[in-house]
């Protein structure tokens, strides 16, 4: 962090508006074709594990948790993760997914997945997933399918199609 004061909080109702709008300056209209949007679809994400980013009262990045099944395996779909292009390279999205990672094993999660660049998420404990055993939604390169094991071993056996999980919040 260079000489900003960082405040990550759980996110709240009220910040709902300015994620989304801070969602659709970041990811334009085509977000919403993305195999994890279809993932999120019409189910809601899990509130208590999703974090805002706020520097003074200004909300700069959010990250959202939502639940998924794969096969019969209950997970946790990370994203949108999202930082306001002028704050970015400021260790905002790190902060934010240590947070969501963190809340997330306390809460009892098993493992997070995510569609994104291995490079950047390696670096937080996301592997690839080997191709054909996990189905997302979509197009979607399967090099970009990746898991992060909050339990050691939660990984093992699953396997089969990613959907959401409306049993539980």
């Amino acid at each position: 962090m260079t000489d900003i004061t960082l405040t990550i909080l759980p996110e709240k109702p009220d910040d709902d508006v300015a994620i989304e709008k801070l969602s659709e300056r970041t990811f334009g209209p085509g977000r919403f074709a993305r195999s994890a949007y279809r993932l999120r679809g019409d189910v809601t994400h899990i509130r208590s594990l999703s974090f805002t980013a706020r520097i003074g009262t200004l909300l700069v990045g959010s990250v959202r948790l939502t639940p998924i099944k794969i096969g019969k395996a209950k997970a946790i779909l990370l994203g949108p993760l999202t930082v306001e292009p002028p704050f970015r390279s400021n260790g905002i999205g790190r902060a934010l997914m240590e947070a969501s990672l963190k809340g997330a094993k306390e809460a009892g999660g098993k493992s997070i997945w995510l569609c994104g660049g291995g490079p950047y998420y390696g670096r937080l404990g996301f592997k690839k997933v080997p191709r054909g055993r996990v189905k997302f939604p979509g197009p979607v390169d399967p090099d970009r399918v990746l898991v992060a094991e909050l339990v050691e071993g939660a990984f093992e056996g699953v396997t089969g199609t990613t959907r959401p999980d409306y049993s539980r919040k």
